[in-house]
């Protein structure tokens, strides 16, 4: 369901999937191909949500925001299942674990790896290529190759998945 907020409606890339039950409001903003699942809440009646391309936000995720500070997604991030997102910035390629936290203005950096279950608290800047995990989430490592590829791997499975469920819809 897409609720307009103060004048700003959600904006769509006509490629993008987005799945039954979720709820999309305000100032959003959702790039090509990018795909959002089942039960997600992104609100954008705060401040700015800014999802690039290639991003897939999975299933019974919440991204929202506090005042005068956005929510940015870069491409080709991976957002996993019951993931909350708040005010904070995801750059490329990067990969959010199930059930993670990253609250205001933490970042994320390229291609870093946030495994499941993380608090990334308040202004913590994980470097890219990284693998982070904990409650508070903390460096253990560089990624190796096996990780990279993994990452690519979700990235593309959701991609098809998601071409799949569009095609369903039309």
């Amino acid at each position: 369901m897409l609720y307009p907020y103060k004048g700003k409606t959600p904006q769509i890339a006509e490629t993008a999937f987005i799945a039954d039950y979720v709820t999309i409001s305000g100032d959003v903003q959702i790039g090509g191909q990018s795909s959002v699942w089942f039960n997600t809440v992104i609100r954008g009646d705060v401040a700015p949500t800014v999802i690039g391309n290639k991003v897939n936000i999975q299933d019974n995720s919440v991204l929202h925001q506090s005042p005068n500070n956005p929510l940015i997604i870069e491409d080709e991030v991976t957002v996993g299942h019951q993931v909350i997102l708040h005010s904070c910035k995801i750059r490329k390629k990067a990969l959010i674990g199930m059930g993670s936290i990253i609250l205001d203005n933490a970042e994320i950096g390229e291609g870093a790896f946030i495994g499941a279950g993380s608090l990334v608290p308040p202004g913590k800047v994980i470097p890219p290529n990284t693998l982070a995990f904990g409650r508070p989430a903390k460096v253990v490592r560089e990624l190796n190759e096996h990780d990279i590829s993994e990452m690519k791997r979700i990235s593309r499975e959701y991609a098809e998945k998601a071409q799949i469920y569009k095609e369903m819809q039309d």
